[in-house]
């Protein structure tokens, strides 16, 4: 398991990757504002505690993640505009 730090757009994330089990990964991208999780964590949880968050599926490291799109998000993450579709890298402008 690593935590990753890297800058985009002069901005700075936090990325955490590690495989839990064999095939079950574990991928993370933490902003000032929200976060954008994989799919093996749980929506329902961060919209009831008022997260902004949103998923990327289908990733097994941070740099998967950030080619992906968002599959879906918590309303209070499209409060900021971030929506299914929408580029992972985009969503991380929001967050």
């Amino acid at each position: 398991m690593q935590l990753k730090e890297f800058v985009i757009n002069e901005r700075k994330y936090c990325g955490f990757e590690g495989e839990l089990f064999p095939g079950s990964n574990l991928v993370f991208i933490r902003g000032n504002n929200g976060f954008i999780m994989c799919g093996y964590l749980n929506l329902e949880t961060a919209e009831r505690v008022g997260n902004v968050a949103a998923i990327a599926t289908g990733v097994k490291t941070v740099d998967d993640m950030l080619k992906k799109n968002i599959i879906n998000s918590t309303t209070h993450a499209q409060k900021v505009g971030i929506k299914p579709g929408m580029s992972v890298l985009k969503a991380l402008e929001k967050i």
